[in-house]
């Protein structure tokens, strides 16, 4: 839902039902989903408490959409990479660590959205909690059949360690903690999958 216009004309623009997830969007990364009322959110669609109960049965399944959207953004980058890689999985791996360390400077301002949600939503069996959790899970399946499919030694190992990373490196952007943290992330994944190679002394992959 990234746009380059500015708000306001874009939003014009928007269906009803987008124009409710755009301002929902806005509203939960900025203040968070607890504090954000359904009533702050058809003002900042531009339209009314009734309009949004239309099209969603109550705020809980809203933030569930919401991240749902969010997911789908992160699988689609597993897409890229592996069209971009095909039949390369080590530089799918790293395509996908170098799309998380791009990340990295947006997350710094606003925080990550899975991790700020979770933070909010102790309840397991909340709607939007478990769109979060089988969106990792379902992350960390692809990642384990890249790191089996470039032959690494261990590849349920390989996808910890570097799902560990990836996760952290999120968490200590967001806190601040680390600097560089996008170059440092590159070169532990790069370290992770150099590694895992040696250990089974298969060739190096071929760069793209």
């Amino acid at each position: 839902m990234a746009s380059t216009e500015r708000r306001p004309s874009r939003v014009a623009k928007l269906p009803p039902r987008e124009r409710i997830l755009d301002a929902a969007e806005e509203l939960f990364q900025s203040e968070g989903i607890r504090r954000v009322g359904v009533q702050a959110i058809a003002e900042k669609a531009e339209t009314t408490k009734m309009a949004i109960y239309r099209h969603f049965d109550t705020k809980d399944t809203l933030v569930a959409e919401w991240l749902r959207i969010v997911a789908a953004d992160y699988q689609a980058a597993f897409d890229r990479v592996e069209a971009e890689y095909s039949g390369r999985p080590e530089e799918q791996i790293l395509g996908l660590a170098r799309f998380i360390a791009e990340g990295l400077p947006a997350i710094s301002h606003r925080g990550c959205p899975f991790i700020n949600s979770l933070a909010e939503l102790p309840d397991r069996s909340h709607p939007a909690r478990q769109v979060i959790e089988q969106h990792k899970a379902h992350q960390a399946r692809r990642l384990l059949a890249m790191c089996t499919e470039a032959g690494l030694s261990d590849p349920e190992q390989a996808t910890a360690e570097i799902t560990f990373l990836l996760e952290g490196a999120q968490v200590s952007t967001q806190n601040g903690s680390i600097d560089q943290a996008g170059d440092r992330l590159m070169r532990i994944v790069e370290a992770i999958v150099d590694r895992h190679r040696s250990a089974t002394g298969a060739p190096g992959a071929t760069a793209g």
